[in-house]
Parts: C-alpha cells; structure tokens; sequence
C-alpha cells in the first residue's frame, strides 16, 4: 500500500510540472474502486466543437474547444493558405451547428496578409458561407500590437471566434501571453484560434496544437464512380501534436462546403502528385555502377 501511495503521489507531481509547462490546470487523480481514474479539475469539460470526421473527434476526446485557446501550427510559408481554409472550415462548423451570426475578428501582425495575401470575400461565401459582413480584418505593424489587440478582444462575447496569425518567432508570445489569451477566451466562452506561420512549434498555454498543411485533392465522385482527372473538395493533411486525450497523429480531412462539415479520408489513399520526371523509355529507371575512371590530358 506504501509504495502504491508513493507512486501515485509521483505521477501527481509529475502532471502538476507537465501542467505548469503547457500553462494548463493540471488534472488530478482520484480513487474509484480499486482502480484509478483520471478526472478533469472543474468537472465536465465546455461544448466541443464536432468535426464530422468521427476518429479524428475521438482523437480529440470528442471535438475541438469551443472556448479557450486552440494553437494551428503551419511549418513553412507555404501552407498559410491551408492554415487560414483550415481555421476558416473550423469557424464554417462552429456557425452551422450553433446558429451563431456574431463577426470573426482575424488580427493579424507585420506582413502576414502581404506574404500570404488577404482574405477573397467572395470566396469565403463560397467555400465557407461566411458573408463579407461576417470578417473583420485587423492588421497592425507590430505583434506586440497585434497581442494587446488580440487580449483585448478575447474578453468580448462580440465576436463568434478570433483569428490571431503570427508569422516566425515572437519573443513576446510566451507561456505566460497564450495563458492569458486562453483564460480570457474562456471567460468569453469564445474559441480563439492561434494561426503559428513558418515557424518552428514553441511551447504555448494552448491545451490543443494541430500542425496543418495541404493535402492532395482526390477525384471528384459521381454517382457512377470517381471522376478521371479531376479536381475534388479541398483536403487538410491534419496532425494532432498536443494533445491531452492521444499521441501524435495525422488525419486527412476533405472540406464538405455544402453541408458545412469535415469527411475523413484513409490516410494510406491519400493520392501522390505524380513522378516530378517522366521515367526513361529506353533504358533502366536505376542508373548503372560507375566504372574505372580515367584521367585524361587537357589538349595543349
């Protein structure tokens, strides 16, 4: 019985200090019978936000915040684009399943919308039904600017969601701003959404870090069966990389824009580009062994 006291006390101190560094509440255990189980300080958590996709849901522990901080990580400059679709579709849901008409506040610092390019309004009614009276665009000099505006909006319950995109490293964006930002959100009761662009993954207050980046469209499908050479819905290569319910993993979710929802796409038919090169037609794809090499005299 002591050393099973003795090992329960460890595995406590060691959530508290996991907790402490990820700028979450730390979750306690409590004896149930002669098991253990994990419960969450406070109770029950808030309304989760339902993908659709049914296994990614269940990686999450049943569905996105829907209050509080949740970081979307994209590694190089090149997937802004689906950082932002992929943000925008979580907003998209969120409106579909709770009837909410509030405006989106995207903040955004330095040259984020120059390098990445701004929002296409006709497009977001489009692909995600979200109207041009349904985005307000924020763009400042500096992040410091960007993270006062961003405190001071995350308290309002105005806005439906927050979009704040930070491009590279920002020293000022540490443990203690994302802990700010997320205890202030869920005070709102309001998700807000960390856009991290081409930067390396840096430890936040965020209980939630997905890494997203583009995946390859699939065939459009008919009735009759995929259609050859076409373009279908736009797809996500979706990575869980914090988490508190599961390890990393990666899904690929396709963007449904009639019924507002992800569908899940079985990682292993994600579909290649195709060869960069043609292969050869008259001899071996694999080169032959080098043989003796000669040197030779330059021609005087």
């Amino acid at each position: 019985m002591a050393a099973q006291a003795v090992a329960r006390e460890v595995l406590c101190a060691l959530r508290r200090d996991i907790a402490k560094i990820e700028g979450r509440l730390a979750e306690r255990l409590e004896p149930a019978g002669t098991d253990m189980t994990v419960l969450r300080r406070g109770g029950v958590a808030g309304p989760l936000l339902r993908t659709g996709a049914p296994g990614f849901d269940a990686a999450l522990g049943g569905g996105l915040p829907m209050s509080g901080l949740t970081e979307i990580h994209g590694s190089q400059t090149r997937d802004a684009g689906a950082v932002a679709g992929f943000a925008l579709a979580l907003a998209a849901t969120g409106f579909a399943q709770t009837g909410e008409t509030a405006p989106i506040l995207w903040i955004a610092a330095g040259d984020g919308f120059r390098e990445a390019g701004m929002p296409y309004a006709p497009g977001l009614a489009y692909r995600f039904g979200i109207p041009a009276s349904g985005l307000l665009l924020s763009q400042v000099r500096k992040p410091e600017d960007a993270l006062w505006v961003a405190e001071e909006a995350a308290t309002l319950a105005a806005f439906s969601a927050i979009f704040l995109e930070i491009r590279g490293f920002v020293r000022r964006l540490d443990l203690t701003a994302t802990r700010r930002l997320h205890r202030r959100a869920q005070g709102a009761e309001r998700p807000f959404y960390l856009l991290r662009q081409a930067g390396h993954a840096e430890p936040t207050a965020a209980p939630m870090r997905l890494v997203v980046s583009p995946a390859p469209a699939a065939a459009r499908q008919l009735l009759s069966g995929p259609l050859t050479g076409s373009i279908g819905p736009p797809a996500f290569s979706v990575e869980i990389a914090k988490n508190s319910f599961s390890g990393p993993v990666q899904f690929i979710l396709e963007w449904n824009d009639d019924e507002r929802t992800f569908h899940e796409r079985p990682t292993a038919g994600a579909q290649d580009i195709g060869a960069v090169v043609s292969a050869s037609s008259d001899r071996s794809d694999i080169a032959e062994k080098t043989g003796q090499i000669v040197a030779l005299m330059g021609a005087a």
